[in-house]
């Protein structure tokens, strides 16, 4: 269904990194994630179920996600790369902090940041549909954020602000 992937690609999409930590780090670029739930906190997140990202989310049973602004579009670029180095060394290019409840890597400078505790895992297709708890939910930086539209990344504005894991929110 060619036509599927076109006409989806005029649905403008905000762009994260799943990240997660532990045994199998890893981190990923993704549009796929949205909130689900305010009580209880939930968001949900969508990794096909051939991605290395999908087996270390499946395995840590956490993830964590960073809400990139539009001037880290190196860092999407470089987490959808797929010939980058494995583990750890993969994030040695962009800055980060361990989150407080999963330990996964959370890229400096984003516009916000979750912490999750997958609940549920459901199979959609080629795809896995994983739904996490929102242990901890901060914001940082206001600056205009990153998009994906039409096959190219594209500036939102927003004000400006520093951009570091603080205002934490626990909510678990």
């Amino acid at each position: 269904m060619a036509d599927l992937r076109r006409v989806m690609s005029t649905f403008a999409t905000g762009v994260t990194v799943l990240t997660v930590g532990g045994e199998n780090p890893h981190g990923m670029t993704a549009n796929a994630f949205c909130s689900v739930s305010l009580d209880p906190p939930l968001v949900l997140c969508c990794v096909a179920r051939t991605a290395r990202l999908h087996k270390a989310v499946s395995v840590e049973g956490r993830f964590a996600v960073s809400v990139l602004s539009a001037d880290q579009e190196d860092a999407a670029r470089h987490f959808a790369d797929r010939s980058r180095p494995h583990g750890w060394a993969q994030f040695a290019p962009v800055g980060w902090v361990p989150g407080l409840h999963t330990g996964a890597p959370l890229i400096t400078g984003s516009l916000a940041w979750l912490e999750c505790e997958v609940t549920e895992e459901v199979v959609a297709g080629d795809h896995s549909v994983f739904v996490g708890r929102v242990l901890e939910a901060a914001s940082g930086s206001e600056d205009a954020a990153l998009l994906f539209h039409r096959g190219a990344f594209h500036g939102l504005p927003g004000g400006a602000a520093p951009g570091a894991p603080n205002g934490r929110v626990r909510t678990a």
